[in-house]
């Protein structure tokens, strides 16, 4: 690897493991379980394409976003692991699937925004990296264009993980994706409790 590409490299990696497309794809079948192709598409697309709004606003504006608005970077974290937390119990209860089927003449609850686009890709760790990535030191405007075009890539490889979807849901049927479903929304709710204990860190009042 040539030092010129290095850390356009090191930008991309870090926001792959941040953003962890892959590990993302469980969520999201989870998240549209019973949905067809073209909703989940929209659904994907809605997602990254609002996670790359924020990520854009985070990357070029920086602490200046939160500062205005009076929010410490440790608030948005705890306030985004309560919010995660009331999602991983509507997936460990079934609550999700009971109000889909009493909503048959009701538009679909629609998880592209919450909790797809944040917390879940544009989650307090992404927005951070951005943060940090595109206010280095001697950064030019050149390095802020790439690192946005870094995020972007990384985004389109989350949306097309996410088209995998449909065939990981016929894999599995309907008890595994209800397996699933309850073994994801467990790991959600301690992602949840650990984006608070964080949060919680930065103010002093936990331990890491």
């Amino acid at each position: 690897m040539t030092p010129e590409l290095a850390p356009y490299v090191t930008a991309f990696v870090t926001l792959v493991v941040i953003i962890d497309p892959v590990g993302l794809v469980p969520l999201f079948a989870a998240l549209t379980q019973g949905q067809d192709a073209s909703h989940r598409r929209g659904i994907a697309l809605r997602a990254c394409l609002t996670a790359a709004f924020l990520l854009t606003i985070f990357g070029l504006l920086g602490d200046a976003v939160l500062n205005f608005v009076g929010i410490s970077m440790p608030a948005f974290r705890i306030a985004g692991g309560i919010l995660l937390f009331l999602t991983a119990l509507d997936m460990l209860f079934e609550r999700r699937t009971k109000r889909r089927e009493d909503k048959t003449h009701v538009h679909e609850q629609d998880p592209s925004v919450f909790p797809l686009a944040i917390p879940l890709i544009a989650g307090p760790g992404a927005i951070a990296t951005m943060i940090l990535l595109a206010g280095q030191e001697g950064a030019d405007w050149s390095w802020i264009v790439a690192v946005h075009g870094v995020m972007l890539g990384v985004l389109v490889l989350t949306f097309l993980m996410f088209l995998t979807a449909g065939p990981l849901e016929r894999l599995l049927g309907p008890t595994g994706i209800n397996v699933v479903t309850r073994l994801l929304g467990m790991l959600l709710a301690a992602l949840s409790v650990q984006f608070v204990l964080d949060g919680l860190a930065d103010f002093g009042f936990a331990g890491a």
